[in-house]
């Protein structure tokens, strides 16, 4: 059965956006306040996500590959391969499934009974507990050396399940020792299910605006201390909820994240000022950096 949804949901023609196809798009995007305002059931809600697991039954040592642009998903999933792990591709509903796949790769649309009009790899991590035993991650824009990867693949293979592996950035001296800056990143990482059900249970985990999550008991605290973006309840279940995480330095894989992050001439997509949910990652991509010289910078030119 299909998610629920109040009202039609206009599929994605994202030339003009009323305020109920942007709060679609945020809940798409792994956004409790979304959540909170479009008056989602939480029981079907995992109830769905409990289905994904009975398709991805038997996937050993599954690492998200996510879809948004062919190709850079296809250098990730060879890397993954080369790394003893899965590749499991999920994709943004706007992209859709990769044409090329590596026969060790396992596609999945976890929007299917969805059925939003985008979807971000941080709504499926949020219920990873639901589906899986461990999962590796990583950010669609991101490569990385082989031998850092085989050392990442080695860590999340022993991560202890009830542990998290997460990546922290530095934000700078000036927000360095504010609470309302601090979060924990998914450029790239791993989670086990017993670390994701603690998250869920003390609603503190990857969506975004986790003040709203249904079982945060201090929202109105949270909501004005803490952060609102992807990760900021990953650090507070670590710092302030007895969590247990692994961190990973991101400097340690800048030189291979290809984003605006830092880019002084980086062309985006959406409007001057307008959200993420109107970006398309896979424009972007293509449109700022060269697959063939990012491989080649990281001496990877040989998985092309």
């Amino acid at each position: 059965m299909p998610l629920h949804l109040p009202g039609h949901i206009v599929r994605p023609e994202f030339a003009r956006f009323d305020d109920y196809r942007i709060e679609l798009a945020q809940l798409g995007q792994g956004q409790w306040s979304a959540f909170r305002a479009l008056a989602i059931d939480l029981e079907e809600l995992t109830e769905i996500a409990r289905g994904w697991a009975r398709t991805l039954e038997g996937v050993e040592r599954p690492w998200l590959c996510w879809n948004v642009e062919p190709e850079w998903c296809l250098v990730q999933q060879k890397l993954v391969r080369e790394a003893g792990w899965t590749p499991l591709v999920g994709f943004d509903p706007r992209v859709g499934p990769p044409a090329r796949v590596i026969p060790e790769a396992v596609v999945f649309d976890f929007n299917a009974e969805l059925g939003l009009p985008l979807l971000y790899p941080h709504f499926p991590l949020e219920f990873a507990f639901l589906f899986t035993s461990k999962i590796g991650f990583w950010h669609s824009d991101l490569l990385v050396r082989r031998e850092k990867l085989q050392v990442l693949a080695k860590m999340f293979g022993d991560l202890a399940d009830g542990r998290t592996a997460a990546c922290i950035a530095d934000p700078g001296l000036r927000h360095r020792y504010l609470p309302w800056r601090k979060r924990y990143w998914e450029l790239v990482g791993c989670t086990t299910r017993s670390a994701s059900r603690d998250q869920f249970e003390k609603g503190c985990g990857w969506w975004m605006a986790f003040w709203a999550h249904p079982n945060q008991t201090r929202g109105d605290v949270v909501r004005r201390w803490y952060y609102w973006d992807h990760g900021a309840g990953i650090w507070y279940w670590h710092r302030k909820a007895g969590g247990s995480c692994v961190i990973l330095d991101a400097a340690d894989y800048a030189e291979g994240h290809f984003s605006k992050i830092g880019k002084k001439d980086y062309v985006g997509t959406s409007e001057p000022n307008g959200s993420d949910v109107r970006r398309n990652m896979s424009e972007e991509l293509v449109r700022n950096f060269d697959l063939r010289a990012a491989c080649e910078s990281l001496q990877l030119g040989g998985l092309l």
